[in-house]
């Protein structure tokens, strides 16, 4: 029972993910091999959505393509620690600023918004997906990376920030994102005809995400005791 109160508590889970995300990312090798991550399942994304790209409209390939440009942005935010591992100080002395808040709040979000999204839309199907040709791989397979965004994202509040604007622009996102798969029509290639269902479970996993977003990350302005 007191190693539960301890997990609890916010401070405990703070410098476990700190010390996590030091392991991960605080250093040359292992950031590399995170990259290297990052990049197979960047090219597996984009071969996904290739096929289909001369479908989309141009100006919709970000929210159409959404997995891969997932990982882009988590690519992105990644990045932003190069100086800091460089130098040799801990991820979480990241320098930051406003456009780094929006950033890794964006990140954050589409990477848990869509690393969770295909264990409700493939299940929707289980049976087709399952007993499928190469159902290793389009089933379990894009369940196992798709999880690995989950894990990716929940690193970046040890060296990130968010604000209120990044948070309502990272909510505008996955709600325009809904509208483009559902309501026009654009939503990613799937065995089955996606419904209302789906549409109604990718909205609330948009905005558990921003939620989730909203508790993981220390605001911007706040002092290093707050959250």
């Amino acid at each position: 029972m007191t190693r539960l109160r301890r997990l609890r508590d916010p401070t405990v889970r703070r410098r476990v993910r700190d010390a996590v995300a030091e392991e991960l990312l605080g250093d040359a090798r292992s950031l590399g091999v995170v990259f290297g991550l990052t990049a197979f399942m960047f090219l597996i994304g984009v071969d996904y959505y290739a096929g289909t790209l001369g479908n989309v409209p141009t100006v919709l390939w970000p929210l159409y393509a959404d997995s891969a440009v997932a990982v882009a942005l988590g690519s992105l935010s990644l990045a932003t620690l190069l100086p800091t591992v460089g130098s040799g100080d801990p991820v979480t002395e990241t320098p930051t600023n406003r456009p780094l808040a929006y950033l890794h709040t964006v990140s954050f979000v589409w990477l848990v918004q869509f690393g969770l999204w295909p264990v409700v839309s493939l299940n929707l199907a289980f049976r087709s997906y399952v007993t499928a040709p190469d159902a290793w791989i389009y089933y379990w397979g894009v369940l196992g990376t798709h999880l690995c965004f989950v894990g990716l994202a929940l690193s970046f509040p040890a060296f990130g920030r968010t604000t209120r604007g990044a948070l309502a622009l990272a909510g505008a996102l996955g709600v325009a994102n809904v509208v483009v798969d559902y309501w026009v029509g654009y939503h990613p290639p799937l065995l089955y005809e996606p419904g209302g269902r789906l549409a109604l479970a990718t909205l609330g996993i948009a905005g558990a995400s921003v939620w989730l977003a909203g508790r993981s990350f220390r605001r911007l302005d706040a002092g290093p005791g707050e959250s």
